[in-house]
């Protein structure tokens, strides 16, 4: 995760909005790495975890199910 992290805060200095998507097993982890990093506004999105064992159909329903949630928070 602190890598995607350290992307989104990349995209972010860019001038880009971005929006991390991690594991919901990692929402503590985000919460506190936000904070260490100084980003504590940067947004994040929590899949349920375990992915890596989805079926595709499965993934696509979490990815739909989040769309908003990325969405507004690119939008603010």
């Amino acid at each position: 995760m602190s890598c995607g992290l350290r992307d989104v805060i990349e995209f972010e200095a860019l001038g880009r909005p971005g929006v991390l998507v991690a594991s919901d097993a990692f929402a503590q982890a985000a919460a506190e790495q936000v904070q260490l990093l100084g980003q504590p506004k940067l947004a994040y999105a929590l899949a349920p975890h375990p992915i890596q064992d989805r079926t595709d159909d499965e993934l696509r329903a979490m990815a739909r199910s989040l769309a908003g949630e990325v969405l507004a928070a690119i939008r603010t």
